[in-house]
C-alpha cells in the first residue's frame, strides 16, 4: 500500500480547495497519484477550486468581545450565495474564526497579503546570519524558506494552527467547508481592537 506524504494531501488541498480528510482519500485510492486524486475527486461531484473560485458577493460580518472587555475582534466573511451565510457552519466558522483572531492576533489574513519588502527584509536577516555561520548556499536557501514558512504562520490568520484544535490550520477549516458547501468561502478582512493597543487590520 502507497504510503500518503502530509505533503501531498497539502498540495491537492492547495490545488483544490478541498478538505483534508477528502484530499486524504483519494490520494490514498489513487495510491498517491495527484492527477488521479484530482479525477477521483471529480467523480465523487466535489467541486475544484477552479470551479467554485467565482466571486464572492455574499457573506455576513462578525463581532466577538473577549470576556475580559479588553479585546474585539470584527470578521467578514465571504462566500457566493446568502443561503450559505445564514448557514450554521458557516456562522459556527466565522464566529470561530473571530474567536481566534481576538487569542492569536494574527496581522493579515494570508500571505499574500503580507508586503512584499517585508518578506524580503526577513529572507535577508536569515541569509545574513546564516552566512556568518559559513553555511553553504543550499542549506541557505532552504533554510531561509523553512524561516519565511514559520514567519507567514506568525503572523498570517490563514496559517496559524486553530485555538480550539491546533492539529488543523485556519485554511484547513475554510476548505472543509467549501467542500461542504461547494461555495468559494474566505476571510475577506478583518479589524482587531486591544485597549492600549493600535487598532489592527488586515
Amino acid at each position: 500500500m502507497t504510503t500518503i506524504e502530509t505533503e501531498d494531501i497539502k498540495r491537492l488541498r492547495e490545488e483544490t480547495g478541498i478538505g483534508m480528510m477528502d484530499c486524504k482519500r483519494a490520494l490514498t485510492e489513487a495510491n498517491g497519484d495527484l492527477e488521479r486524486a484530482k479525477e477521483i475527486l471529480r467523480e465523487q461531484g466535489l467541486e475544484l477550486m477552479e470551479q467554485i473560485g467565482r466571486e464572492a458577493h455574499e457573506g455576513l460580518i462578525v463581532a466577538y468581545v473577549h470576556h475580559t472587555g479588553k479585546v474585539g475582534v470584527m470578521v467578514e466573511m465571504a462566500c457566493n450565495t446568502d443561503f450559505a451565510a445564514r448557514g450554521p457552519e458557516f456562522i459556527q466558522l466565522a464566529n470561530d474564526i473571530a474567536m481566534h483572531i481576538a487569542s492569536e492576533a494574527p496581522l493579515y489574513v494570508a500571505p499574500d497579503n503580507v508586503p512584499g519588502e517585508d518578506i524580503e527584509q526577513k529572507k535577508a536577516e536569515m541569509r545574513k546570519q546564516l552566512e556568518e555561520q559559513g553555511k553553504p548556499a543550499e542549506i541557505i536557501e532552504k533554510a531561509v524558506e523553512g524561516s519565511i514558512a514559520r514567519f507567514f504562520k506568525a503572523v498570517c490568520l490563514i496559517k496559524q494552527p486553530f485555538i480550539k484544535n491546533p492539529d488543523v490550520a485556519i485554511e484547513d477549516l475554510l476548505a472543509d467547508l467549501r467542500t461542504k458547501t461547494g461555495e468559494n468561502i474566505s476571510v475577506a478582512q478583518f479589524t482587531r481592537f486591544a485597549i492600549g493597543d493600535d487598532e489592527e487590520e488586515a
